[in-house]
């Protein structure tokens, strides 16, 4: 079945989108994105996604494009076209196309930023396989640019991460900068010890998580100890438990950290549980 895509206020097939090869997200990854999960058709923290954009939008100097106000509309008529019950929805809005190539940026009164959306149908993406399984992590050391926290499109570090984490035959990759783990490769970290959740605090140096914000809150309502400060792959290795939040994994088990099994080697019952929590009270939330 060929999707219906959104671009700059057309809803359009797949095959038939198209973007200049001027755009400023092509040339100089001059774009900022959100990806928003779907549930039971409806959207997950929403409203934290949209505020997240607005942010790295502001932080980038790039104006809102003239649809912002329109999103969740957009969001919603591209999840009943697209009949999706579970998966995500990727937004992207650049800096938009000038006449030629510059480092300049153009002028934004003469060059208006582009709006693309589009959907992926994830059957069975709240009941995945790995969650009762755990995934497996290896170490690389994060040379990203310094500003993780604005939410753009330079993806090609992670994705090498990600691609030398499939080559050691594990799922994913950690970050690690100064000798303390930032976060995943497109994801954030943590550890459980005891009733402590420990996971590096909020700064320029990694995302901030909507999914992070929301696991939290639940993790103190449910009457866990939440500690934000940096921590070391030793120091995870050595913990009960660990997991990886992010708008489409939820909530993560991580079983194995650089070869070495974390607590059982198996998924704990907190990470499970604030999976299940997650769950449950964002389905409650979803519009």
């Amino acid at each position: 079945m060929t999707r219906t895509v959104y671009v700059n206020g057309d809803y359009l097939p797949e095959t038939e989108a198209k973007v200049s090869i001027f755009d400023r997200a092509f040339l100089m990854a001059d774009g900022v994105y959100e990806v928003t999960s779907v549930l039971g058709g409806k959207l997950i923290d929403f409203d934290g996604h949209i505020k997240r954009l607005e942010r790295s939008l502001n932080e980038l100097d790039m104006p809102k494009p003239e649809a912002f106000d329109d999103l969740l509309d957009i969001h919603r008529k591209l999840v009943e076209i697209n009949e999706i019950d579970e998966g995500m929805i990727y937004l992207q809005v650049t800096r938009g196309a000038a006449s030629d190539r510059d480092f300049v940026f153009p002028d934004p009164e003469e060059v208006k930023p582009t709006v693309v959306l589009f959907t992926q149908n994830k059957p069975g993406l709240a009941d995945s396989p790995a969650a009762k399984t755990g995934i497996k992590v290896i170490s690389i050391e994060d040379v990203r640019w310094g500003r993780r926290d604005i939410k753009t499109t330079q993806l090609l570090y992670p994705s090498m991460g990600k691609m030398m984490a499939k080559k050691a035959g594990c799922d994913d990759a950690w970050l690690v900068e100064d000798g303390f783990v930032t976060e995943g490769t497109s994801n954030n970290a943590y550890f459980i010890k005891g009733n402590k959740i420990v996971t590096r605090a909020l700064s320029t140096d990694i995302l901030h998580g909507i999914t992070r914000a929301a696991v939290l809150r639940f993790a103190r309502e449910a009457q866990m100890e939440v500690e934000e400060r940096n921590f070391t792959i030793e120091e995870a290795q050595g913990a009960d438990e660990a997991f990886i939040t992010s708008a489409s994994t939820f909530v993560m088990p991580v079983v194995e950290i650089d070869g070495k099994a974390i607590g059982d080697g198996v998924p704990g019952t907190r990470a499970a549980r604030l999976r299940e929590i997650y769950l449950d009270e964002s389905r409650k939330a979803a519009i």
